[in-house]
């Protein structure tokens, strides 16, 4: 399944499934991850493969894959595939145990015809509207439909011509006869089978009727003798008839359902409607744009798989629904990516700087650890020469108090390399300055004999003859308030979540990061070589993460 050492963080569901181990009432577990193939997959299912794997994987049990592809019309191949990739970039393997709801149509459908013979079964004519209607409300009881009454074997000659394709869509459905008066609306005679004339993405067209969610799901965890059917709050409600199913049907298992919380994460949205308006609007670039929630769109970010999976153990399995914070998940981002990324120099927004007391025609090459804590990652060479492109930032012609970077006849050190000098600034016909020129101390290179010359404040640089130009997208919040809900959630949309760089400096070690590979640019941020629009030698960089929670001060 996978090679990750085991999960030793301990919730309510884990404590079920060892005390069913322990009493015998299991000999192994068999868990599944359900998801209906009519989306991406986001952050959210991040925490129910996590879960559901994850115990497979630490008690020596087997986990499923099962497509609950249900409903043709909103489900299509592009999303089946998709979801397979993003399980396994997670690090987790169904092995033998892909699945699909689809394989076990004719099996349901036998079971149907079962429980029409019971009598506990019935077809209706009302409309989806008039169901509604009938059904009541919290306070009130329903009213049985007019149909209820009909005799088995009408049912069943009406459910077999429904099956033959006899009927309009809408025209009839398939209704379980339970209690119009239960308190539990979903038990007040659910909908079965509806009728839909649409070819299935993996069964075909050889039906016009398909089962509801709530019929086909426990049947298909009795089917693959799933021991522990784990789902989110919003189904504990429906957990009575799931086992209605299953006590009036001859299931060869008998699953059990438990509840957990969903994930809610601040600054986003996970309603997979909410996520295909934003992609149908043209407010994101596709499902895998890098602000967006889905698994494709954090791995294009450069979000490790290990990080998710240190996220969703952090923030735990519980019964009550909260909301985690958006930077929980970005500080898990950052404690991976600062212990795997080897680091870089990148000026993101140049200004040149020219070091007058160099000469013209010279040109060395300083030694750069590539990451601190870790030699094994071994070093690299930085070119230097007389011209070089700083930060913007790290420049002021007036210094605030505190400001400890670039001023006129203020000193700073250049990162591995020499302190300099400013001592003069170059402006254009408008009064901006694009140029500050600076001389250096020659001796205050690492081994020179003022090596060890204190100063206040050290910058990183990219040599200008050497420096390569890329592109750089510094991706932030998808929204602006912690949680957009409402009518009007879209007006929440942060203007700001995308700022382009098009003319950005890195260092030639860079110019040929492969796609995905991850860097943390020295005091500016993770950063990833985008997977999608990198090509060899010229490669585009997405912002990961900054080095620090900026959304912690008012805004």
């Amino acid at each position: 399944m996978t090679n990750q050492e085991p999960t030793h963080v301990t919730n309510f569901v884990r404590n079920i499934v060892e005390e069913d181990l322990r009493s015998g009432k299991h000999q192994s577990i068999v868990t599944r991850f359900p998801p209906e193939p009519n989306g991406y997959l986001h952050i959210g299912h991040a925490k129910s493969i996590c879960l559901n794997f994850g115990l497979a994987r630490d008690f020596g049990g087997c986990c499923h894959l099962r497509f609950d592809d249900t409903n043709p019309v909103k489900e299509d191949v592009e999303y089946t595939e998709s979801i397979k990739e993003s399980v396994h970039w997670l690090g987790f393997d169904w092995g033998e145990h892909l699945h699909y709801a689809s394989d076990y149509f004719e099996q349901l459908y036998q079971w149907a015809e079962e429980l029409i013979r019971q009598g506990k079964a019935y077809v209706d004519d009302l409309s989806a509207e008039e169901i509604r209607s009938y059904r009541g409300s919290l306070t009130e009881p329903g009213k049985e439909s007019p149909y209820r009454q009909r005799s088995a074997a009408e049912n069943l000659d009406l459910f077999r011509r429904m099956r033959g394709g006899e009927f309009a869509e809408g025209a009839k459905v398939l209704r379980a006869k339970i209690d119009m008066a239960s308190p539990n609306i979903n038990l007040r005679d659910p909908v079965m089978y509806r009728i839909i004339h649409a070819s299935h993405p993996h069964a075909g067209d050889g039906w016009r009727i398909y089962p509801m969610y709530d019929y086909a799901h426990g049947q298909s965890d009795a089917i693959e003798g799933i021991t522990h059917s784990i789902c989110t709050l919003e189904f504990e409600d429906h957990r009575p008839l799931y086992e209605w199913f299953l006590d009036n049907l001859p299931v060869p298992s008998r699953p059990r359902q438990y509840e957990f919380a969903r994930l809610n994460l601040t600054y986003t949205v996970m309603s997979k409607r909410k996520l295909l308006q934003l992609v149908r609007d043209g407010d994101v670039a596709g499902w895998d744009d890098p602000r967006m929630p889905t698994l494709v769109g954090l791995r294009r970010r450069g979000y490790t798989p290990e990080a998710i999976r240190g996220f969703c153990d952090r923030i735990g399995v519980g019964r009550s629904d909260s909301w985690i914070d958006m930077s929980i998940l970005e500080e898990s981002v950052r404690e991976d990516l600062n212990e795997r990324a080897p680091r870089a120099m990148a000026v993101l927004k140049p200004l040149k700087l020219v070091i007058d007391n160099y000469p013209a025609d010279r040109a060395e090459e300083f030694d750069a650890a590539n990451h601190p804590q870790r030699p094994e990652l071994g070093t690299r060479k930085i070119p230097f020469c007389r011209e070089l492109y700083i930060e913007q930032d790290d420049f002021m012609e007036t210094p605030v108090k505190g400001f400890h970077r670039l001023a006129p006849g203020q000193e700073v050190r250049l990162r591995y390399a020499y302190i300099v000098k400013c001592s003069e600034v170059v402006k254009d016909e408008t009064g901006a300055v694009v140029e500050v020129r600076c001389s250096y101390d020659p001796d205050s290179h690492a081994g020179g004999a003022a090596a060890g010359r204190k100063v206040k404040g050290t910058i990183h640089w990219v040599s200008a003859r050497h420096a390569v130009d890329v592109e750089v997208r510094l991706y932030d919040r998808l929204f602006t308030v912690a949680n957009p809900a409402g009518d009007d959630w879209k007006q929440y949309l942060n203007a700001a979540s995308m700022e382009l760089l098009s003319h950005c400096k890195i260092e030639p070690s860079l110019a040929h990061a492969a796609a995905e590979e991850r860097f943390q640019f020295e005091r500016q941020g993770y950063f990833c070589a985008d997977r999608k629009d990198s090509r060899p030698g010229t490669p585009v960089f997405n912002r990961t993460v900054t080095l620090r929670d900026s959304w912690a001060k008012p805004r």
